[in-house]
């Protein structure tokens, strides 16, 4: 909520006051509409009181951990869709920043939002995130709405005239008509629990019966069965659930994986660092608990998976049957929402893992992948400033690629052309 006050010797008729929410990876959602209606309570009490223009600041703060690329998001959108309806009762909105870094944020992202030419109306068509929200700018969860199928045609004017008798001496007369007014869709969403363990056996069995490819090329044991969609929702559910319960912090401060900006697109960024995948030293159940948990805010919505393969090699890495598994647990949203794979100094080794990704496990998700041999390659798909980037990755990427024609400035870790001449 917002609460509107006089400006006393402040340079302004009067001051508007609101409390930004605390941000939490298990309530991403919640944090990107609370802070969306901040905004908006604001903007509200400004045309209930006659006034016509206002100066923001960023409602979102360090100290309760937002992140300051998604809550610009957040806070452009939420003006612009109350700008849409209400654009005749305001003269101006001014986005007051205090640092260098929120400032760069707003004058990227302001254009998407308020094109001011057609040029930037056609950069922003291409870039915009693929969720900005409903009509006031809030988040929205597709699975999270109400759904009403309606009567299939003709069953309205047949309940209404024909009343049905149940000739309740024939159980299998009554189940026929039943079965015909109930939606068989919605009857079988949920099996019988016994039912459910006797098919999840049998398919066990059947896939442990099969040639094993994958392991006899030593890929790892990929006979699990296939789940259906509601054993992988069920899945993901409880795993979800669990690592939130859990203090994982010993496998974040691993930097195994960890959130970057958004790529070249907007979409939002996972960072995966093959060589600080310890797999001696660490415990592979919490670890994908930790997986689970890091990408939840991430796969609502369109994303993009960056894994720097640097110096990987010289570690052991996770055998096939392991990948299934995780894939399985990230559930179908995952795949559907990921967008690309890049791969950063890809291995012979790494590159024929991934072909037997693709024939093993699954050809839709592994069929993303992009290899990218240099690191300036990467920056095409990705912005430098958008990454966090390990030392070691720089200095594998000068070693492999000779650094030729390229400096890197050791402050920064930009990389720049070496001038001719």
């Amino acid at each position: 909520m917002a609460k509107m006050t006089n400006a006393y010797d402040l340079p302004a008729r009067k001051v508007i006051h609101t409390v930004g929410p605390k941000y939490a990876v298990k309530y991403h959602t919640a944090a990107e509409n609370a802070l969306s209606h901040c905004y908006r309570s604001c903007l509200e009490l400004l045309i209930e009181n006659g006034l016509e223009s206002i100066a923001m600041g960023c409602i979102y703060t360090e100290a309760k951990n937002y992140p300051r690329e998604p809550a610009a998001h957040v806070a452009i959108r939420t003006v612009r869709r109350f700008l849409e309806k209400q654009k005749s009762k305001i003269a101006g909105v001014v986005f007051c920043t205090i640092s260098s870094s929120d400032t760069e944020i707003y004058k990227r992202l302001l254009p998407l939002y308020f094109p001011r030419d057609r040029q930037e109306e056609e950069i922003a068509v291409s870039k915009l995130p693929a969720d900005v929200g409903d009509e006031n700018g809030e988040t929205v969860i597709d699975e999270r709405k109400i759904r009403i199928r309606p009567l299939p045609a003709g069953a309205v004017e047949k309940t209404a005239t024909t009343p049905i008798d149940l000739p309740f001496d024939s159980g299998v007369a009554s189940k026929r008509v039943l079965d015909s007014y109930l939606d068989p869709s919605f009857m079988s969403l949920i099996k019988d629990p016994d039912l459910r363990r006797k098919e999840q056996w049998e398919k066990s069995a059947q896939a442990q019966k099969g040639f094993n490819y994958a392991k006899l090329l030593g890929y790892g044991d990929l006979g699990c069965p296939s789940l259906s969609a509601a054993e992988e929702y069920s899945l993901h559910s409880r795993y979800l659930a669990k690592a939130i319960s859990l203090n994982l912090s010993e496998i974040a401060e691993m930097k195994i994986i960890y959130r970057g900006g958004v790529d070249s697109e907007g979409r939002p960024v996972m960072v995966v660092v093959g060589a600080h995948f310890l797999l001696r030293c660490l415990d592979l159940e919490r670890f994908v608990l930790h997986v689970v948990k890091e990408f939840e805010p991430l796969i609502q919505k369109p994303y993009t998976i960056v894994y720097f393969h640097s110096a990987a090699s010289l570690q052991p890495q996770p055998d096939l049957g392991f990948m299934k598994r995780l894939q399985q647990i990230l559930g179908r949203k995952h795949q559907r929402n990921l967008h690309a794979i890049y791969v950063l100094h890809p291995t012979l080794g790494l590159r024929t893992a991934i072909l037997a990704m693709q024939m093993f496990v699954d050809g839709e998700v592994w069929k993303k992948v992009v290899y990218v041999d240099r690191l300036v390659h990467l920056f095409r798909y990705v912005p430098r400033e958008q990454l966090t980037i390990p030392d070691f990755v720089f200095q594998h990427d000068l070693e492999v690629n000779g650094g030729r024609g390229l400096i890197v400035d050791p402050r920064t870790k930009h990389i720049y052309q070496r001038p001719s001449g």
